[in-house]
């Protein structure tokens, strides 16, 4: 039996519930779209049901809060969420060590404007339930993923390898398991207006 099989509690149902309306309440679904996927969650009987879902909605959409002069950042930090998107961008802070459990969702880490302070990232990440791993990085910064473990799915790295890459600023080595979803790592995509002028995204 998959993990998308696996019989919802109330409080899964609950929890959907509460990422819909407040979708609902930022203006990402209608009241008509509210009614249905709410009436969809409360009678779903497994995590897979749930998941689709909330699958195309950010529960984490806005940036962590930049450093504050003078403080140090953490060393740790552990992420467990169910459903939705864990999205980080914007100045947020880049830990020595970051542990992430998303069930029922994808991952997406931007690091073209991250605060670095350490020379290494030790990123340990489990996705259950399918669920893609998006590291959005810049030059100078170096993904390897050698143990990390995908099931159905692949390791795409569309940027340089990490012997040409000249200074590194931050190694990131990502250990782990993703389970039905692939695991990219890309330079940002130019917007329209960018790829119009003939300039980079970075």
């Amino acid at each position: 039996m998959s993990a998308e099989d696996l019989r919802a509690s109330h409080a899964d149902r609950d929890q959907v519930v509460e990422i819909l309306r407040d979708a609902a309440g930022d203006g990402r679904l209608t009241a008509e779209e509210l009614d249905e996927r709410i009436a969809a969650a409360l009678n779903a009987r497994t995590i897979g049901e749930l998941a689709a879902l909330t699958r195309d909605l950010p529960v984490s959409p806005d940036p962590a809060p930049p450093a504050e002069p003078g403080r140090r950042p953490k060393d740790v930090v552990e992420i467990n969420q169910r459903f939705g998107t864990l999205h980080r961008s914007g100045p947020w802070e880049v830990p020595r060590r970051l542990d992430i459990r998303m069930h029922g969702g994808d991952v997406k880490l931007d690091f073209t404007q991250a605060v670095i302070s350490h020379d290494t990232l030790d990123l340990d990440v489990y996705l259950s339930i399918g669920g893609n791993l998006i590291l959005v990085v810049r030059p100078g910064i170096v993904v390897v993923t050698d143990d990390l473990t995908v099931g159905v799915g692949e390791v795409k790295v569309r940027v340089p390898g990490a012997d040409e890459i000249e200074p590194v600023v931050l190694r990131v080595t990502v250990t782990g398991r993703v389970r039905g979803g692939d695991v990219v790592v890309r330079y940002p995509r130019r917007t329209l207006g960018q790829w119009m002028r003939g300039e980079s995204a970075l």
